[in-house]
């Protein structure tokens, strides 16, 4: 297509936002399309300041409260649209050149919600807040971990315990290793010699994947 915005004034402009490369789809106040585009980050700031000012449309992300803010300053109206909002007036296949387009479509509906632009400010401190939250979720993730590695701890002990009270009961070379320990150390760290030795035993099989054979005295 060839652009003749000047003949032909762009009234309403949808731009599909990436990190270099900026989809533009216009039309002019009949609703016809003069403007099928796609321009770099440098040429978008210059072609923006030169086009006579209009409605622009964008979906709302991190990056497009940075171009409400330099539109704005150009003098335009700048509109953001949360991206669930634009999808229904996708007509095809999703691609840049028709994401501009139901940018462009959704932006003149008269019953669009649309997203509030913010500061730099607004946005540095959205950031400090998310980054709390996910210091938040990492710390309690990790809180949980370790009271259950505490529970599967104390676990192991009290099995440990079961097996050392047992111990006497049998003549084989494990039984006779805890009844030992238990004679130099005591029960309560022979129960924890035990479940050591125990936690060692399934980390071993977990990780070669094998069954537990015991020994037959």
């Amino acid at each position: 297509m060839k652009n003749n915005t000047a003949k032909r004034p762009i009234t309403v402009l949808g731009i599909d936002l990436a990190k270099q490369s900026f989809q533009l789809h216009g039309v002019n106040a009949g609703g016809e399309v003069v403007l099928k585009k796609k321009l770099n980050r440098k040429q978008l700031s210059a072609f923006m300041a030169n086009l006579p000012v209009c409605l622009i449309g964008l979906e709302a992300c991190g990056g497009a409260h940075h171009w409400v803010r330099v539109f704005t300053e150009m003098g335009h109206t700048v509109r953001m649209m949360a991206p669930q909002f634009v999808k229904p007036y996708v007509k095809s296949n999703k691609n840049d050149a028709v994401d501009a387009e139901a940018i462009c479509e959704a932006v003149q509906r008269p019953n669009m919600r649309f997203v509030p632009a913010k500061s730099i400010e607004q946005q540095d401190l959205q950031s400090i807040h998310r980054i709390r939250s996910q210091l938040v979720a990492r710390r309690t993730a990790q809180a949980n971990q370790i009271r259950g590695l505490l529970y599967i701890r104390t676990l192991l002990i009290h099995g440990g315990r079961s097996v050392v009270r047992c111990a006497h009961k049998h003549q084989d070379n494990r039984s006779q290793w805890i009844g030992e320990v238990e004679q130099r150390r005591g029960k309560n760290i022979t129960a924890v010699a035990v479940a050591n030795k125990n936690a060692r035993i399934v980390w071993a099989l977990l990780t070669k994947k094998e069954d537990y054979q015991a020994k037959v005295a």
